[in-house]
């Protein structure tokens, strides 16, 4: 190996903020169950990383071991190079978390909550007060400072769960399902912030969706858990490249059921929405199709053609599954 090649390499491991080794859970009973086995990745500075899979995955479980809730069967988790089981207090006031799915302490009011949240993390008053106003502020929340955590929505609720996972000025941030119970275009702000968050505080990020399109946009690389393993591990890009399927989407004037026919002689999936349907196609066979349909006698106005997505690979890991 050359000189330059150990430097850049010198640099990465520099670089990695949370190292996860061989790290395994499994569920004594009768019936054993290991819900994460034996996963390896990192996690970079400044990096937004995904972590996918169907319902039952480990990607739950995965998290609550990287937050010290369960202990971890076997393997390692290291913070900022250190052994997390040794120097737990120190990683953890660097770590922040937020979950549509868990809730605050629902008799204090929002201002309260996150105030409390602000004291554990050593804020002052000034930068308690200077925070929570800009973060609740950013994510249209300011209103509620003075309601009950039990009287808000569950879309209300997410937005200040954000807020807190942001108010101590966190080096690593575990986002779980963040945008869940929020309307889009609150969404679309929602990532418009963890993206800004990155940019400016070189925050490290990792994040779980079941909305492909979002974990798209905003992540650098997604790791697929399927059965507690690791299964893939690449830019949303490369992953969706692997994929052959693209989607080609008519909209029939005449021969929508001849087009639906087809379709089925050809063993291909297809959507209906009023006249237009749409049908997933190998890349390599959309001429063919095309042609197909045309000796059929079926008429279209409008085509376009949509290339494999991460959905798409999604869809694929889930089938073989």
């Amino acid at each position: 190996m050359n000189k330059q090649k150990k430097q850049i390499l010198a640099l990465d491991d520099k670089n990695v903020v949370l190292n996860v080794e061989k790290l395994t859970k499994i569920f004594a009973g009768k019936k054993p169950f290991t819900a994460v086995d034996h996963i390896t990745f990192n996690l970079k500075e400044g990096e937004i990383l995904g972590l996918l899979g169907p319902n039952g995955a480990g990607k739950t479980t995965t998290i609550q071991m990287l937050l010290s809730v369960l202990t971890p069967t076997s393997g390692q988790i290291n913070y900022f190079g250190q052994d997390f089981k040794t120097h737990r207090s120190e990683a953890l006031q660097q770590i922040a978390f937020a979950s549509a799915y868990i809730n605050l302490p629902w008799r204090l009011t929002v201002w309260e909550n996150l105030d409390v949240y602000g004291r554990l993390y050593c804020l002052s008053k000034s930068q308690r007060q200077q925070r929570i106003k800009k973060l609740l502020t950013q994510f249209n929340a300011w209103q509620l400072k003075d309601k009950s955590i039990g009287s808000l929505s569950a879309g209300q609720k997410t937005r200040v769960m954000l807020a807190k996972a942001f108010l101590s000025y966190p080096k690593i941030v575990l986002l779980d399902e963040p945008t869940a119970s929020l309307d889009p275009d609150v969404a679309d702000e929602v990532i418009s912030y963890i993206q800004k968050q990155r940019m400016e505080y070189n925050v490290s990020i990792l994040f779980t969706s079941h909305n492909m399109a979002e974990v798209a946009e905003v992540c650098d690389r997604v790791m697929f858990l399927e059965k507690g393993k690791i299964v893939a591990c690449d830019t949303p890009e490369q992953l969706a490249k692997s994929v052959s399927t693209a989607h080609v989407q008519l909209l029939v004037g005449d021969g929508l059921k001849r087009t639906i026919e087809y379709a089925q002689e050809q063993k291909l999936g297809y959507k209906l929405d009023n006249r237009s349907i749409e049908v997933s196609v190998d890349e390599q066979k959309i001429a063919a199709f095309l042609s197909g349909l045309a000796q059929k006698g079926v008429e279209y106005s409008q085509i376009s053609i949509q290339k494999p997505t991460l959905e798409d690979y999604f869809l694929q890991l889930a089938r073989k599954s």
